[in-house]
């Protein structure tokens, strides 16, 4: 069982950095894409209808005005989901009185069990300023589309119908107030270097 466990994670892993792999050869990041500023026709984002986890209809132009950070991952994850969230909660802790310029977004790419309610005591254990959206299959699928997004079942043979795991691309993307792409964070981003980097982006908005 334990060898089955580190075969999944590495499994986990490859599949993540393909995900990016694919986006950036599909043209979704250009050149130094990630530096503040960096947002010449960059393909990512685009209109969507969400629910979050106090079964609110959510859509895009919701953010608009303001940053938004969208981190695609379940409930259910074992590692990677929780630790993106902690960092994104503790950098915005760093940040003080202008982290109320970024609203933080995880959406689920499991929505079979992640419902509205399960992602509500979920979210409880990170910054209260999290979004947490689900919706239909076709709902995620579409929004995962427009971010590039890759994500797949994973389940063990003879493993019960909800046992399973779900790979998935592990990155954090920071949309602007246009709801246009400025940056994105790779899932071994430290909470300093975010907090850096999200200082860096308001302080040349004015925000």
């Amino acid at each position: 069982m334990k060898q089955a466990r580190t075969i999944v994670a590495i499994l986990f892993l490859v599949v993540a950095a393909g995900g990016f792999w694919y986006a950036f050869q599909a043209g979704y990041f250009s050149k130094g894409a990630d530096k503040p500023g960096d947002v010449t026709r960059i393909k990512i984002g685009g209109p969507f209808e969400l629910t979050n986890q106090f079964g609110e209809t959510v859509r895009a132009s919701d953010f608009h005005g303001g940053y938004m950070m969208i981190f695609f991952g379940y409930t259910f994850c074992p590692d990677v989901c929780p630790t993106t969230l902690t960092t994104i909660s503790t950098a915005l802790d760093m940040l003080g009185d202008t982290a109320s310029n970024v609203t933080p977004v995880f959406v689920t790419v499991d929505p079979e069990r992640d419902t509205p309610e399960y992602l509500k005591d979920y979210l409880q254990h990170f910054h209260p300023a999290i979004q947490g959206l689900t919706g239909t299959a076709d709902q995620i699928k579409k929004i995962a589309k427009a971010y590039g997004v890759y994500y797949a079942k994973v389940q063990e043979s003879g493993a019960d119908a909800e046992d399973y795991l779900m790979d998935h691309t592990s990155i954090t993307f920071l949309m602007g107030p246009d709801g246009q792409y400025k940056a994105h964070f790779s899932h071994d981003t430290g909470a300093d270097a975010m907090a850096e980097k999200l200082t860096g982006i308001l302080a040349a908005s004015g925000g």
